[in-house]
């Protein structure tokens, strides 16, 4: 008799340990349906371009320069003030001009790759893009005009008048992307997230990742930069295939994107006069022959016999080769 006492002990023991544990499993069970119900609703709040991202790119770091540019509030509408001087003026190919006029101050923009080591330093302009056009989801951009033949339709939806800064700048736009390429370039113009995906997935492969040129916010727009020690060429892989997409002035994000057989791309730790750094996509063309000779007349050489660089402005993009970290 003196042992049923304890054994009534362990009983109620026994019986109490196997409910706590049963409660404890139903916590846990509901707090686990409630995480995954969190995750999916989240999931269901990001824009279609993440969405896209993830799935053609997954476990890709999108580059700030894109980021930014997919904002839920802003998706979906066009921007009107989306015209930047800067975003023209900072464009290499403003200088590269193929018609032979004169290309301007092109010192602050080009250099030769050999001369792109450790401890060199020269002025360069390495301005922030200030366009503020963002992405439209592709059902968005491909249900609306893109066309020079439909020039009207376009100024009638964001309601411009003919002739207007911002209707010239969008005609500029359209033509420009509607143009031939230049000898050796396959482009494209991309006016969704979605659609530069796919160009760049055609042309390189889906192993690949973007990068892009980060300028801090103080920087400014014309300095003397050095380049400093841990450069990396990104291009050796694909045997120097590079995609590179430039966005242009358009009411929402539309990045012109074009490929060269014969271009090097390199990311350059750089540090300017003021103190800042400065991560620098560098992009080299092994073949000059079709650009402007006026170009070289401050580099010095001529065209098609050397190699010339220049960095790519904040918010443009190159496509590479996926980089082991």
């Amino acid at each position: 008799m003196g042992f049923l006492p304890f054994r009534i002990f362990a009983f109620f023991t026994l019986y109490i340990s196997d409910f706590l544990y049963l409660v404890l499993m139903r916590i846990l069970t509901i707090l686990r349906l409630t995480l995954m119900a969190m995750a999916s609703y989240a999931t269901t709040l990001l824009p279609p371009q993440l969405h896209y991202w993830n799935s053609i790119l997954p476990d890709t770091t999108m580059p700030k320069a894109l980021s930014q540019l997919v904002q839920p509030g802003l998706v979906g509408k066009g921007n009107l003030s989306f015209f930047s001087q800067d975003a023209a003026r900072n464009c290499w190919c403003v200088f590269v001009n193929y018609k032979g006029k004169s290309g301007g101050p092109s010192q602050v923009f080009f250099f030769l790759e050999k001369d792109m080591h450790p401890g060199n330093g020269k002025k360069y302009r390495l301005a922030k893009n200030s366009t503020r056009a963002t992405f439209l989801s592709r059902k968005t951009a491909e249900s609306i005009p893109f066309s020079s033949s439909k020039m009207p339709q376009i100024l009638h939806q964001y309601s411009l008048k003919p002739g207007s800064v911002e209707a010239i700048r969008i005609n500029e736009t359209i033509q420009e992307c509607e143009s031939q390429g230049i000898i050796g370039e396959k482009k494209q113009c991309a006016t969704s997230l979605e659609s530069m995906i796919d160009y760049a997935a055609f042309k390189l492969g889906r192993n690949i990742e973007a990068v892009s040129t980060e300028v801090e916010k103080a920087a400014a727009a014309v300095q003397n930069y050095t380049i400093s020690p841990g450069m990396k060429n990104l291009s050796a892989a694909y045997k120097n295939k590079v995609l590179v997409c430039r966005k242009l002035n358009y009411p929402y994000a539309v990045f012109y994107c074009h490929a060269f057989q014969s271009i090097r791309a390199y990311m350059v730790p750089l540090r300017g006069s003021d103190g800042i750094t400065v991560k620098a996509v560098a992009i080299c063309h092994t073949d000059t022959s079709e650009w402007n000779p006026k170009i070289f007349q401050d580099l010095k050489v001529k065209p098609g016999t050397i190699p010339v660089c220049h960095f790519l402005p904040d918010g443009d993009i190159a496509w590479v080769l996926k980089q082991k970290h």
